[in-house]
C-alpha cells in the first residue's frame, strides 16, 4: 500500500464515525461532550481550528503481545467519553473516526503517521485511542517532516526494549525508535516501571543512555515528580496495562499492582497542561476484558482531564518573558544555580549553562519542581540538574 506524503487531505486514510454512534450522540442530553464534538469533520473538506483536539481511533491488534482482542470495539471508549459533560472549556474537539486497517501492520502504521503529520502541520493536537502500543512508533515518526527533536514519554510497567532484528511489536517498539535512523529522539522517559518486570540489563541500558525513568512506588508516593517531565514532552504514550487490574481490567497483561485510577487521570491532566505536548496515545485497551465497562469509563475520564488541561495551558517561556517570573539564585560550593517561578501558574524552572564549541556558554531552562529548589537550598544539587546537564553536553 502506497501513501502520498504530500496529500493535504486525510479522508483517504480514515473511516468516518459510524452511523450507530451518531444515533447515540443524537440521544444524549444537552451539555454532554457528544453534543459539542464535531464528528467526521475531515469528510467535509473544511479547515480545522488551530490548537484543537482531534480524536483518531486505530483498531489495530497486530503486534499487540499477549493481548488478543485489543483495538476491537474502541467505540466503547467513545460512548463513555461522549456521555461525559463538557467542562468550562473553549477548546474545539473533533472526532475524525478510525484509521483504515491496512493489509499489514506497517500499512496501518504508515497511514497513521501520514495523518498525524498532516494534523501536526496544522497545529492540531491528536489523541489516539488504539490497540497495539507499537503504534507509538508512528507518533514519533510523524515529527520527521517537522525537522525537530522529539521528547517521548511512556507510561508503562515495562521498558518495551527488544531485539532490533525481530519484528516490531508492543514490547519492542522502543528499540526501533532508539536505533533507527534518522534518530530524532532527544529524550525518553518511562513513568511507573516496575523493577521485577524488567531485566536488569534493560534497566542499566536505560540509565546508560541518560534516559529518565520513575519507579511505580516513587510516582505513587509523589505524583508531582512527573509534572516537569510532561511539561517537556512532545509525545505521551500510555499502556493502559500500567494501571492496576482492579481499576483497569481490560488488558490481558494487567497485573495487581500499578497506577491508581486517580494517578493516571492526574498524569493526563499534567500532559494537557504542558505547553509542548502535541500527541497523546492510549493503547492496549481490550474490550473483551471490559465486561463492566470499567476501563472504557476510566479512559474516557483520562481524556476529559487531558482536555481540561489543554484548556488551561498558559504558554509560559521564562527566557523570553521574564516580566511574569521571579528569579531565585542559590549558591552551592561557590557556583550559582538559578531558578525561575511563574507568577501565573506557580510552576518552576531551573537554568543550565553548557559550553557551545568549547567557547561560549549557552543557557537553557528545564522544568523542575519546588522540591528541586528546596534541595538546592539544602546545598544538594538536584538530580534533575545533573542528568539534564549531561544530555546537553
Amino acid at each position: 500500500m502506497y501513501f502520498d506524503s504530500s496529500m493535504d487531505c486525510i479522508t483517504d486514510f480514515v473511516n468516518p464515525v459510524n452511523e450507530s454512534l451518531i444515533d447515540f450522540v443524537n440521544k444524549l442530553p444537552k451539555g454532554s461532550l457528544g453534543k459539542s464534538i464535531s464528528l467526521n469533520y475531515s469528510q467535509k473538506n473544511d479547515v480545522f481550528v488551530s490548537n484543537s483536539i482531534v480524536i483518531i481511533g486505530v483498531s489495530e491488534y497486530r503486534t499487540a503481545v499477549n493481548n488478543k482482542g485489543t483495538g476491537q470495539d474502541i467505540d466503547k471508549i467513545r460512548r463513555a467519553f461522549y456521555k461525559l459533560f463538557i467542562g468550562n472549556w473553549n477548546a474545539k474537539i473533533y472526532d475524525l473516526g478510525d484509521i483504515k486497517k491496512g493489509a499489514s501492520f506497517i500499512d496501518t502504521e504508515v497511514a497513521l503517521r501520514e495523518v498525524l503529520t498532516n494534523l501536526l502541520k496544522q497545529k492540531l493536537l491528536p489523541i489516539i485511542i488504539g490497540g497495539s502500543q507499537a503504534l507509538t512508533y508512528a507518533s514519533y515518526r510523524a515529527f520527521d517532516d517537522l525537522e525537530q527533536k522529539v521528547n517521548l514519554t511512556v507510561v508503562d510497567a515495562k521498558f518495551d526494549l527488544g531485539s532490533i532484528d525481530k519484528r516490531m511489536d508492543s514490547q519492542s517498539y522502543l528499540t526501533k525508535i532508539v536505533m533507527e535512523k534518522p534518530n530524532n529522539l532527544f529524550n525518553f522517559t518511562n513513568i511507573s516501571y516496575q523493577t521485577f518486570l524488567n531485566p536488569q540489563e534493560e534497566i542499566n541500558l536505560v540509565n546508560s543512555l541518560l534516559f529518565d525513568s520513575y519507579r511505580l512506588g516513587d510516582v505513587k508516593n509523589d505524583i508531582e515528580i512527573v509534572e516537569p517531565v510532561l511539561r517537556d514532552t512532545d509525545v505521551l504514550s500510555i499502556d493502559i496495562g500500567a494501571v492496576r487490574r482492579m481499576d483497569a481490567p481490560a488488558n490481558n497483561n494487567a497485573i495487581i499492582s500499578g497506577l491508581r485510577a486517580d494517578d493516571i487521570c492526574k498524569i493526563t491532566r499534567y500532559a494537557g497542561l504542558s505547553d509542548k505536548l502535541s500527541v497523546l496515545g492510549i493503547y492496549e485497551f481490550n474490550s473483551s476484558k471490559d465486561s463492566s465497562s470499567q476501563t472504557s469509563q476510566l479512559i474516557a475520564q483520562m481524556l476529559w482531564y487531558y482536555i481540561e488541561g489543554v484548556n488551561y495551558r498558559s504558554y509560559e517561556f521564562p527566557l523570553s518573558d521574564l516580566q511574569h517570573f521571579k528569579k531565585y539564585m542559590v549558591l552551592i560550593d561557590e557556583e550559582t544555580y538559578n531558578f525561575y517561578k511563574s507568577d501565573n501558574s506557580g510552576r518552576w524552572w531551573m537554568e543550565i549553562s553548557v559550553k557551545a564549541n568549547n567557547k561560549t556558554k549557552r543557557r537553557t531552562l528545564i522544568p523542575c519542581t519546588y522540591n528541586d529548589y528546596l534541595s538546592a537550598n539544602r546545598q544538594e544539587v538536584p538530580e534533575r540538574w545533573y542528568t539534564n546537564r549531561k544530555k546537553f553536553e
